[in-house]
């Protein structure tokens, strides 16, 4: 674009602007107030070390002419205001709340940004240390946290102003339903899962005395004395022994790491990392939702017996995945022969639970963090860190950490120019365009045909490591939750 029509779309947008001020209106779509920013388009930026003084900022940037200050005054930029964390490492990114929960990896703090103020007010009380995963339920009354070093499945109940420390040693992932009714907790080099549940009066009651009042597969309550909450290993509680007696049999899984969930919200997708993980095979296992609900008095229906566990077959890999309607796309590293891994994209048909033929993408670390994210134009936009340990590299194949699939078309596009480790994806929608944190800084990519925009004006001082489009019209928007 010529520098003057960009200052002509401007002055338009300018005048678009003062017209609906002076109409009294403030608002631009689905009823969202207009921010202090004045920006309709905004990516969020989460940054380490910006500077000397600061560990992490979270920088606003223009996402329509992709810029990092004013359209009319190079000298005022944007963030969000108050934000004091150390390293920020992720970006929970809830448009439709108009929240977004940044994690900081330097401090541990989990902070909310209000998306409408731009500011925010400090971080969330109660996590237990560090988390290695962690998330809030989209109403914010409650928060789950992996903490690994502690190993404790930490549980911040804002309803009644409590937190749990829940003893699972080697806890490291958590999963949360969109509803925020139900989680799973995840254990390191385990192939078995974890949920949370909330207990009643008279379960507090009943618990109080200790492990030899709890129910069979509760691994702990607490506190002990007078529990609040619980966490369960997900067995079957309709399996009995050669007596015949019920005695609740783990359901068996291999090393999963992640679960989502179906659009009806009866079913968990567990996602079996398999042999990237030090397991034996990636598939997908489904589990029903129902008795893991944590609200109280709300669980229904039983888990299957062992045998019973629907499994669908992904011999490419499931460390990562995505639901769209009836179809899901799951990203993994698959073992080679030759010792090395390599990087698919797997097409799971949810009417039918029959998984298509594995389609090569990026290279990734094994097991490590992956993103997955729609964007315009059909496109399925995947960024794998690490990349230059899988086969495309050791082998002199072209490489790069992101991957940019037609949907439609079902073809990928390998962008080849190595940036490194690819670690968050946003999707600009309606304007064909993609936001990505990679190598640490901010690069911009075209949904059309995957070509790299010029980022001169988007580069950051300090570490992007994560990237998120805060005007984004769904929840759904979002590279990581």
């Amino acid at each position: 674009m010529k520098k003057s029509s960009l200052w002509l779309s401007a002055l338009g947008a300018l005048g678009i602007s003062v017209a609906l001020v002076g109409c009294g209106q403030t608002f631009y779509f689905a009823g969202r107030v207009l921010p202090p920013s004045g920006l309709t388009n905004r990516v969020l930026v989460a940054i380490q070390n910006s500077s000397l003084a600061s560990k992490g900022t979270l920088e606003i940037m223009d996402g329509y002419y992709d810029i990092r200050y004013k359209y009319n005054n190079p000298g005022v930029t944007f963030s969000v205001a108050g934000y004091s964390g150390a390293l920020p490492i992720s970006i929970q990114n809830m448009p439709e709340e108009q929240l977004g929960a940044v994690y900081g990896s330097g401090d541990g703090t989990l902070v909310v940004a209000n998306y409408q103020k731009e500011d925010t007010s400090g971080s969330e009380r109660g996590l237990n240390g560090p988390s290695s995963s962690v998330f809030i339920t989209r109403n914010r009354n409650y928060i789950f946290a992996a903490s690994q070093a502690a190993h404790v499945l930490t549980v911040v109940d804002n309803t009644t102003g409590g937190t749990f420390g829940l003893n699972l040693p080697g806890v490291y992932k958590v999963s949360v339903n969109s509803g925020g009714s139900a989680a799973l907790a995840f254990v390191q080099n385990s192939n078995y899962i974890y949920y949370p549940q909330k207990l009643n009066a008279s379960q507090t009651l009943s618990y109080s005395g200790g492990p030899n009042s709890w129910p069979k597969a509760a691994v702990d309550c607490e506190p002990q004395n007078a529990p609040g909450w619980c966490v369960y290993q997900a067995q079957s509680p309709d399996s009995v022994d050669s007596t015949g007696t019920p005695f609740g049999a783990p359901l068996v899984f291999d090393r999963p790491v992640k679960a989502l969930f179906s659009n009806d919200g009866g079913t968990a997708y567990v996602l079996n990392c398999g042999q990237e993980c030090g397991g034996t095979a990636s598939s997908i296992s489904l589990l029903p939702v129902g008795p893991t609900i944590f609200l109280p008095n709300q669980g229904s229906g039983k888990l299957p017996t062992a045998g019973q566990l629907k499994t669908i077959p992904i011999p490419g890999g499931a460390s990562n995945a995505l639901i769209d309607s009836t179809t899901m796309y799951v990203i993994g590293q698959q073992l080679l022969p030759d010792g090395l891994f390599a990087g698919n994209l797997t097409i799971v048909d949810l009417a039918a639970n029959t998984a298509g033929s594995p389609t090569s993408i990026s290279d990734g670390q094994p097991g490590a963090m992956s993103r997955i994210i729609e964007a315009d134009d059909n496109t399925l936009w995947i960024g794998m860190t690490k990349c230059t340990n899988g086969e495309r590299y050791a082998k002199g194949q072209p490489y790069g950490c992101l991957t940019m699939y037609n949907t439609a078309t079902k073809t990928v596009t390998l962008l080849e120019s190595y940036q490194g480790d690819a670690t968050g994806i946003a999707a600009v929608t309606s304007l064909h365009k993609v936001y990505v944190a990679e190598g640490g800084q901010v690069y911009v990519y075209s949904t059309k045909d995957g070509r790299a925009f010029n980022n001169q004006y988007v580069t950051v001082t300090g570490t992007a490591w994560d990237v998120a489009y805060m005007d984004g019209v769904s929840d759904a928007n979002n590279t990581v939750y």
